[in-house]
């Protein structure tokens, strides 16, 4: 199969997931000055995949590249990108000696993001079998803007401004706003699918 130049794109955007997430594996905030350029390298890699997500879709667009193989590939990235950063950031390499988790993410926010990712995941390849498109819509859209400003905030924050209470605030502000936005845009996949569903079920 060839591969078109936006799918090229995502394949990109695929790898500086992967390299993201292994290197913020590496982090630990009781070495964070010696550590502390792991985490402004992701902070690069993760800005410039999210960039390219926009470049992907663009170039499809422009050239008439949408593929059923993009509209599942590209959204898969997105979630090992974000879904990555989130649940990465609740492991112990993030806990100081109090138990605290210096990112403010908590595990119960994750499984929402996580569980709204898995079901929406099943509704596309649901309806993709079937000869239907399912690609993102603007409130996945909005979802993955806030999540993406949520954790480059986070990270910006880890090692230029942990002691600010305006990080604190606007963090925990974007945090709760992650969690809110990406319970409504699961609703509005349900909704455009709920034909679709309502035919298997007469089924």
């Amino acid at each position: 199969m060839r591969v078109n130049v936006a799918n090229q794109i995502t394949l990109l955007r695929f790898a500086l997931a992967i390299a993201f997430c292994v290197l913020l594996t590496r982090y630990d905030w009781r070495e964070h000055e010696r550590l502390a350029w792991i985490i402004d390298v992701c902070f690069v890699l993760f800005v410039v995949a999210a960039l390219s997500d926009v470049v992907d879709g663009y170039v499809a667009r422009r050239r008439n590249q949408v593929t059923s193989f993009g509209r599942v590939i590209d959204p898969f990235v997105d979630k090992v990108l974000v879904c990555g950063a989130f649940v990465l950031m609740l492991g112990r390499n993030f806990v100081n000696e109090r138990g605290m988790n210096l990112t403010g993410v908590e595990a119960w926010m994750v499984v929402i993001i996580l569980g709204r990712e898995l079901l929406v995941t099943g509704l596309r390849g649901f309806s993709e079998a079937r000869g239907r498109q399912y690609g993102a819509n603007v409130f996945g859209k909005v979802k993955m803007v806030v999540q993406s400003v949520t954790v480059c905030w986070i990270l910006l924050g880890l090692t230029h401004g942990r002691a600010w209470a305006e990080w604190l605030t606007l963090r925990d502000c974007l945090i709760w706003a992650t969690v809110l936005i990406t319970s409504l845009s699961l609703i509005a996949y349900l909704y455009h699918a709920r034909d679709i569903l309502a035919e298997q079920s007469r089924a």
